[in-house]
């Protein structure tokens, strides 16, 4: 708001937020604030409405409460108006001068396809999961085992729309999702990006800037977007979600920020966690091979997702029986989950401090490679035979 109030808004911003922060809610917020008739003063301001006389000379009202949806209390304009036909067209992403890009896949051999030809599902996965990211994007649109990338057609698509005139608002705007699955075939955009038409605007939403091409990054505005606070994930998992006070507090603590990450404990929540981990530590520790690959088998039958999750939650676990070592009785006093730390609190003894950073490292690298679509029986196959060299020659307390 202030670099449209000051005049200073950059043709090109990269939205920097790590999964859950909302990045892309926030970018289809700002680009709505962009084209909003009021704050670009195609309607009346308040003043002039309350000022207006009708034919016979009577001050027309105000309809509605209209002054409170889009005036703070020293009088500035804080957000759209959410009112008028351009914030709608805005919020139903129908807009003709707001552009969305965002990774897609090829529906057929040789095709080559553009965001547009999945504009449909996306207004739907965007109203399903605003806070969804690229692996349930990809899921939603049946990738199954495809990549995902933003491709040279879409380039090419990109300049002939951008080239146009704006139809309705001042501005053109083109917000690019996830710019970390553009290939070398960005480059294309370069010229445009460097040197826009007149009232162009380019938001770039993405969540690592590494992967971003060197050459668009130089030429964007970097604005970094927070991670929530656990107060926000949870005051929103109670107002948005209507889960109770104890559950959201339990949830919050755990999703570290990432609201996308919180609602995707609520859905499994039903999913013991607990009792799968035990297995597997069983059969690394204890019960051997058979048992190994019996469990093995039933982990591979499920989704990639609850396979991410279940991998969370033991990294989630194995950073609470750390925190457990180093701050001792204050956390044990202060659990909102006593189950979780009696388990940590045993984990403990079952593997040194040096052990257990050594398998969160796997286990991070084993997440990473499960978005990425490894074949889950050789992850996992492999994985366990990771923790069984980390975790060998110790105790089986915690399997008791």
């Amino acid at each position: 708001m202030q670099m449209i109030r000051q005049n200073r808004l950059s043709h090109a911003l990269l939205f920097l937020g790590k999964e859950g922060s909302g990045a892309l809610g926030l970018a289809r917020a700002f680009a709505q604030f962009t084209v909003c008739e009021k704050v670009n003063g195609k309607l009346k301001t308040i003043d002039q409405q309350s000022a207006a006389s009708s034919l016979f000379g009577e001050t027309e009202p105000i309809p509605g409460n209209q002054e409170e949806s889009y005036k703070s209390r020293n009088g500035e304009i804080t957000d759209s108006c959410g009112e008028c036909l351009a914030c709608k067209k805005a919020a139903q992403l129908v807009h003709p001068d707001i552009h969305f890009s965002y990774p897609v896949i090829s529906r057929k051999s040789g095709d080559k396809p553009i965001s547009t030809d999945f504009i449909k599902e996306w207004r739907e996965f965007l109203k399903a999961q605003p806070y969804g990211n690229s692996f349930d994007w990809l899921q939603f649109i049946g990738a199954e085992n495809k990549q995902g990338n933003i491709t040279s057609s879409e380039c090419e698509d990109i300049l002939r729309k951008m080239s146009l005139k704006s139809f309705e608002a001042e501005y053109k705007i083109l917000i690019m999702w996830m710019p970390e699955m553009l290939g070398k075939e960005g480059n294309k955009l370069l010229k445009l990006i460097e040197e826009p038409p007149p009232n162009t605007l380019f938001i770039l939403v993405a969540e690592n800037e590494s992967l971003i091409l060197p050459t668009i990054l130089s030429r964007t505005q970097l604005i970094k977007i927070p991670q929530l606070t656990k107060l926000q994930v949870e005051a929103a998992l109670e107002t948005r979600e209507g889960v109770a006070m104890r559950k959201a507090q339990q949830v919050a603590a755990m999703s570290n920020g990432n609201y996308h990450e919180a609602l995707q404990q609520l859905q499994h929540a039903e999913d013991d966690w607990e009792v799968l981990l035990r297995d597997w530590l069983n059969s690394i520790v204890k019960t051997g091979p058979a048992a190994q690959v019996k469990w093995i088998e039933e982990i591979s039958k499920t989704g990639r997702e609850k396979q991410k999750q279940f991998l969370k939650y033991f990294t989630q676990l194995l950073e609470h029986a750390i925190r457990l070592r180093v701050m001792g009785d204050a956390i044990e006093k202060d659990s909102e989950n006593q189950s979780t730390t009696d388990f940590a609190l045993k984990f403990n003894k079952l593997c040194e401090i040096s052990q257990q950073e050594a398998m969160i490292h796997e286990l991070d690298q084993a997440a990473y490679y499960i978005e990425r679509n490894a074949n889950a029986k050789i992850l996992f196959h492999a994985l366990t035979i990771k923790l069984y060299h980390i975790i060998s020659n110790k105790s089986v307390i915690l399997m008791q």
